[in-house]
């Protein structure tokens, strides 16, 4: 028996038991099959954070293989030996991605911020490998040329378009080392973007506002003492109170709380959230991902991000969505001096009555 035999039989045994580990791994695997349960809600009560890999994984390998065909098909395309063919494809893949993207956004741990940051790059290059395939676009386009004569259905029209668009806006139209270039870019803002998510969420559980006394809370209602009081019991904070702060730059506490200090404190806490350096600061990864951006919208032929983006979207182009700001920002600024105008007669109003309360002890009857 040659050397090279030799090999070749033991690369063709090795992959045979790779293959055999997959069958074994995915046979258990609640994602792999659709769901009997109303709805096909997913059967969270069986899915552990270690199904989703292989099964993301192997829905990727499933609808590459499905893809195949279609892009290859000798027949001349039809909306349904392409479109209907396309829209076919890619069901284990939708089901365990969507299943852990939505479970990954309410109730995150340790264990599914990893597999999000493993897995957002590889499904990066798997989107591309689809929509950047020459032949399977040339099918797509060629339907899209001559939609109008394909009697279509409004429904079929439309996802006719959606398709080529799709595929356009993804790079289709590129050449081949414009294609390479855009993979890499796409690889990198996908880890970007999921690290800066993860860094919002971090920064934000490491900000709570820490009060001492209870007298520093006045002002809230009792469900919400009862919520400053479980979150310190939470942090390990017992006989403090603790002010969990949430993903927006207004805070809901701060329409009740009375002390300004506190007030204050929360507000600063929440503006300076993943700038302040540290571990979490997301300020690099903004500027890296507006750089790539940029780069991205230029190989596709738009003057900047903004445009690439409103392209899809309701107002079209930037023009249009400047000009709906710049009306909108005189009432706007009218309103807020209005507001000011407002807080500042209740300021004045309290520093009156504080007046007079130092200067009579008989005030705070009379007031009564």
């Amino acid at each position: 028996m040659s050397p090279r035999f030799c090999f070749f039989a033991c690369a063709l045994l090795q992959v045979a038991q790779i293959t055999a580990v997959f069958a074994a791994d995915l046979k258990d695997n609640p994602l792999v099959a659709e769901s009997v349960l109303p709805y096909q809600y997913p059967s969270f009560d069986k899915i552990k954070d270690e199904d989703f890999v292989p099964a993301i994984e192997e829905g990727m390998r499933e609808q590459l293989k499905e893809i195949e065909p279609i892009a290859n098909n000798p027949e001349k395309p039809t909306f349904d030996n392409t479109i209907v063919a396309l829209e076919r494809t890619g069901r284990l893949l939708d089901r365990a991605e969507r299943t852990f993207s939505n479970l990954n956004a309410c109730d995150t741990n340790p264990s599914r911020q990893k597999i999000d940051k493993e897995m957002a790059p590889k499904l990066a290059a798997h989107h591309d490998e689809i929509f950047l395939n020459p032949k399977l676009f040339a099918r797509v386009q060629a339907l899209y040329e001559q939609r109008d004569k394909l009697g279509l259905d409004p429904e079929s029209a439309y996802l006719l378009e959606r398709y080529y668009k799709d595929f356009v806006r993804a790079g289709a139209k590129l050449s081949d080392s414009e294609k390479e270039k855009l993979k890499k870019i796409n690889a990198e803002l996908a880890g970007l973007q999921t690290n800066f998510q993860q860094n919002v969420l971090k920064e934000r559980n490491a900000s709570s506002v820490v009060a001492d006394k209870k007298e520093e809370l006045a002002g809230l209602t009792d469900d919400q003492m009862k919520s400053v009081t479980n979150a310190a019991k939470a942090e390990h904070k017992e006989g403090k109170f603790v002010i969990q702060l949430q993903n927006t730059t207004g805070q809901p506490l701060l329409g009740s709380l009375q002390n300004r200090p506190l007030r204050e404190r929360i507000m600063q806490a929440s503006l300076s959230r993943n700038s302040k350096g540290g571990e979490f600061d997301t300020r690099n990864i903004v500027l890296r991902t507006v750089q790539l951006r940029a780069e991205k919208a230029k190989l596709l032929g738009y003057d900047n991000w903004a445009a690439y983006q409103l392209e899809d979207q309701t107002a079209h182009n930037v023009p249009t969505v400047n000009k709906l700001l710049a009306e909108l920002a005189p009432p706007a600024v009218a309103n807020a001096k209005r507001e000011a105008a407002e807080q500042q007669k209740i300021v004045d109003r309290g520093m009156r009555l504080g007046f007079l309360f130092r200067e009579s002890p008989h005030c705070e009857i009379q007031l009564r």
